[in-house]
């Protein structure tokens, strides 16, 4: 959100992007395009999004092979076109790479139903409602009652052809609910009538959102939206352009997608670090003391809304420019509604804010991009983005009353379903710092892991296992081994056909469970094990697990008659450090290969041991689907 006095630099960030599309330049410099977008506010945004939609994706990977690419195809009711712009530069914003498609007028139907439209091949495709796909098939003059049984009829076809979609379909399909405009209850004399179509209204979009308990499905509640006075129409061009929703909406809907779309290319954010001084309380603690902040109501909201985070399984810690005494004092002070033990990490020191950001990823083992920093003060926050650009930056500045929605707008947490792991984060993080304690004090690293008493459970994926295996394959950048992202409709076909491999590795010691940290994805193909992708969280490094279930593995496909285990490592930005994972482990490289990345093959003659100092318990019971 671009605050006072920052105008001309958005005026100046807008002339360079259309300086940059006019010379042909946005493929070669998507790098500083894509700086640039970040920028922008909502509105200065808007007006860039037609030359941002004009992004070649394919121009742009060959000129930035790392930047992942998202696609989005939006189909829906009426002129549907008109929401690729501003999702294009949503992407764009975030450093996506955009590829972005429209079906035609009205076709939302037919387009769900052909299982050969770009719809079910994007990675999120879109499906734009509104009341008028009921009222198309209520009479005139109407009663309520049959706009009720419209209503039904018209969410049932919905329904079943969601469903059917995410049969087939690889990718998210996100559904919006459908706003009630004005226009129809006024049409109604009796206010018992307008009463009874709002009831009649809540059930029908009461429907829809049950969608969302769908895996792979987003229900999109417009109602929030509008709550903030996003309009929802403009009569002029729904009249005569037959677009049925604003471009104010049509742009939040636009950021809504590009929250999902971090999550599809794995860069979701988890730990939330927030300052204290006129952030989380008014009043500068060095100068009035712990007695003298103050919680006011607009503080008090961003407490409790970083708390309600936390609850869900984002990292809080606080980086701080104050002596650590103070700061304890002040976070048991009766009015705080953040306590101390909310957060995994409170850095109170005088170091700078880049300094303390970047020993805070360090220390929790999470890579920079993963940070969310919000700050009251301009200059650290300008510090931080300019010295630490993976980190996203919340300038709170301005009147208290603003800081919670520009804490919540970007939406850096999102994800599309919760899972038990998220839950457990914060728990699982602080148990993290015992473990580093205990590694601290222990003489050696086998004397460590002796004492740590690491156990491994490796079993056949579940159906109950797929958001959670989905989210590892989103959110997994370092332990993976071709960077693969799978949607959670993806890893279900896979669980449930008999010839992949999906594994899920759950980890526990003397601290407590992990819960579900690893997953291995193959198949069996002509007599050999094909491993598409091994991955492990970060949170589990450098204890010998993933050497523990690569034995299994192998030693499973030996016992089966497997003639050979083949594997591939693609590399990434980040995964750099397990480029000899598998030379480590016995495969050796295949040459030639033409394919992407690196091929190797393991003949299952020496298979490596699991390390002594863990408790390897293997199931090879596949559950039912």
């Amino acid at each position: 959100m671009t605050q006072p006095g920052n105008e001309r630099a958005d005026e100046d960030a807008v002339a360079q992007l259309t300086g940059i599309a006019r010379a042909g330049r946005l493929a070669e410099d998507f790098d500083v395009v894509t700086k640039l977008a970040a920028r922008l506010s909502r509105a200065d945004l808007s007006r860039v999004g037609p030359l941002l939609a004009r992004v070649d994706a394919a121009q742009v990977r060959a000129a930035h092979p790392d930047l992942p690419e998202v696609s989005v195809a939006v189909t829906g009711a009426g002129t549907v076109g008109a929401l690729t712009a501003p999702v294009a530069a949503e992407l764009v914003r975030h450093g996506l790479v955009p590829r972005c498609s429209a079906t035609g007028y009205d076709a939302y139907l037919a387009e769900l139903a052909d299982p050969g439209s770009a719809l079910h091949d994007a990675d999120i495709a879109v499906c734009l409602l509104d009341a008028r796909v009921v009222f198309a098939e209520v009479p005139t003059p109407w009663r309520v009652e049959q706009v009720e049984e419209a209503a039904t009829r018209v969410v049932t076809r919905i329904v079943d052809i969601v469903e059917r979609f995410v049969e087939r379909s690889r990718g998210m399909l996100v559904v919006t609910t459908m706003p009630l405009l004005r226009s129809y209850p006024a049409q109604l004399v009796d206010h018992r009538s307008r009463a009874r179509l709002g009831a009649v209204w809540a059930r029908a979009n009461a429907r829809l959102l049950d969608l969302g308990e769908r895996a792979g499905v987003v229900v999109l509640n417009l109602d929030p939206l509008l709550a903030e006075g996003v309009p929802a129409v403009d009569r002029r061009m729904g009249v005569h352009l037959g677009l049925r929703h604003s471009p104010a909406l049509l742009a939040a809907v636009a950021r809504e997608i590009g929250h999902l779309a971090r999550n599809v290319a794995g860069r979701t954010r988890k730990c939330l670090v927030l300052d204290l001084d006129d952030t989380l309380w008014s009043g500068v603690l060095g100068e009035v003391g712990p007695d003298g902040v103050e919680v006011g109501p607009a503080f008090a909201d961003v407490q409790r809304a970083a708390r309600q985070l936390g609850s869900q399984g984002v990292l809080l810690a606080v980086a701080s420019k104050n002596d650590p005494e103070p700061v304890r004092t002040a976070l048991a002070k009766p009015e705080m509604a953040l306590r101390a033990d909310d957060f995994v990490r409170v850095s109170a020191s005088w170091r700078p804010k880049p300094e303390t950001l970047a020993g805070l990823a360090e220390e929790l083992n999470l890579g920079q991009d993963s940070l969310v920093f919000a700050d009251d003060s301009a200059a650290e926050c300008g510090m931080v983005a300019t010295l630490l650009p993976q980190v996203a930056v919340v300038e709170l500045a301005g009147d208290p009353a603003g800081h919670l929605p520009a804490l919540l707008a970007d939406g850096w947490f999102d994800v599309p379903r919760l899972t038990d792991e998220d839950r457990g984060r914060s728990a699982a993080y602080r148990a993290d710092l015992h473990r580093r304690e205990l590694r601290t004090s222990a003489g050696s690293l086998d004397e460590y892991l002796r004492t740590l008493g690491v156990r491994v459970e490796l079993a056949p994926a579940a159906l109950a296992d797929v958001a959670r295996l989905s989210q590892l394959t989103l959110r997994t950048n370092q332990f993976t081994m071709t960077t693969a992202r799978l949607s959670p409709p993806e890893v279900e076909a896979l669980i449930r056909n008999p010839e992949a491999l999906v594994l899920a590795v759950r980890t526990a010691d003397r601290f407590g469970h992990n819960g579900l940290v690893g997953a291995v994805f193959g198949r069996h193909d002509a007599g050999l094990l094909w491993l598409e992708n091994v991955l492990l969280s970060c949170r589990v490094f450098g204890r010998g697990i993933e050497q523990a279930y690569l034995s299994s593995v192998l030693s499973s496909a030996r016992a089966r008659g497997v003639g050979a285990v083949l594997a591939r490592y693609v590399p990434s930005a980040r995964n750099g450090a397990f480029a000899d994972f598998y030379l480590r482990h016995g495969f050796t490289r295949v040459l030639p290969y033409d394919g992407p990345g690196e091929l190797y093959r393991h003949d299952l003659g020496r298979i490596p041991s699991v390390p002594e100092h863990i408790v390897l318990t293997v199931s090879s019971e596949r559950p039912a689907a």
